[in-house]
């Protein structure tokens, strides 16, 4: 399939790429920079399209020209914090919500189907079960959270083939992440404070890209949660299992949100995606997350030897 990838310059995007193009998909990158600027590799080989997806007009020019069968659209804006400044909130509505729902429009027109990356954050995070997909109890407690449900919607106001996949606490080796904030800390700090309650399940960039694919090439439209298995933790517990397998003798501090202070945003406490809808489709389990880490912080030591 001819399929255009949205963000492939982030985390996700490029990991996504990747795998749709080892599965001999017709893939093209896409990206606001002028130049595809992600890890060196197979990618740079694909055609590339610049596009301001918040140019209406622009998204329509490019997508009726190239005419994907599908587009997956990662790309979005993730900085939480940052969205909660008052100068940074039109930008945000205008990438996670307007954006998108011209990415929609113009899937329609072509008629190509969407997958829409989505978060944990459209909901409000309490209590103690996990959400199921198609929650629609949504109360989003930040600017970023709120513009990534008026996305989904958008989605599915104009579309009737889609999924929206949310996903939580995303690591990868394209980008900066929890992972890599904690090695590089280490390097500086002998004790770090990290937080003890918020809970959820970390998500590995390959993994979800291999369920993107699967979801992508089937007609199982709809919502889905897709994390790693392995269980729900707290970053306290990540970041432990982090430096235990990283070898590195950190003292780890778990705080509460409260004690830790700092973040402009307010931070969901129940992160916890139930991904079972997978299961029911046939697609196979992500691995766990405690795999995830070892592969990832093997290419992260590879890297630092270079």
């Amino acid at each position: 399939m001819k399929i255009f990838v949205t963000g492939v310059n982030g985390q996700l995007g490029y990991a996504a790429a990747l795998e749709l193009l080892q599965r001999g998909h017709q893939v093209i990158l896409s990206g606001s920079k002028p130049v595809y600027t992600g890890k060196p590799g197979p990618l740079n080989q694909l055609p590339y399209e610049v596009l301001d997806i918040t140019n209406e007009e622009k998204v329509e020019e490019v997508l009726t020209r190239v005419h994907p069968e599908v587009l997956l659209h990662c790309a979005a804006w993730t900085a939480v914090d940052a969205a909660e400044e008052p100068e940074n909130q039109e930008k945000v509505w205008a990438v996670n919500a307007r954006a998108t729902e011209y990415l929609a429009k113009t899937c329609a027109q072509i008629g190509a189907k969407m997958v829409y990356i989505s978060t944990d954050y459209v909901f409000d995070g309490q209590g103690t079960v996990p959400w199921q997909p198609d929650d629609q109890n949504y109360h989003p407690l930040n600017v970023y959270g709120a513009s990534k449900l008026a996305g989904e919607q958008a989605v599915r106001a104009n579309l009737d083939r889609f999924y929206i996949v949310r996903i939580a606490w995303v690591f990868g080796p394209n980008g900066n992440n929890f992972v890599k904030t904690m090695l590089k800390l280490r390097k500086t700090h002998s004790q770090l404070r990290v937080v003890c309650d918020q809970v959820g399940t970390p998500t590995y960039t390959p993994d979800v890209a291999r369920v993107l694919a699967e979801l992508l090439e089937s007609e199982n439209y709809g919502y889905y949660h897709v994390t790693n298995s392995g269980g729900y933790i707290s970053w306290y517990d990540f970041a432990c299992e982090i430096f235990r397998q990283a070898g590195y003798g950190v003292s780890v501090l778990p705080v509460t949100t409260a004690e830790y202070g700092i973040s402009k945003a307010q931070r969901p406490f129940n992160s916890r995606l139930d991904t079972s809808k997978l299961s029911a489709c046939g697609i196979e389990p992500m691995p766990t997350w405690q795999d995830a880490l070892s592969r990832y912080i093997a290419l992260w030591k590879n890297e630092e030897k270079e």
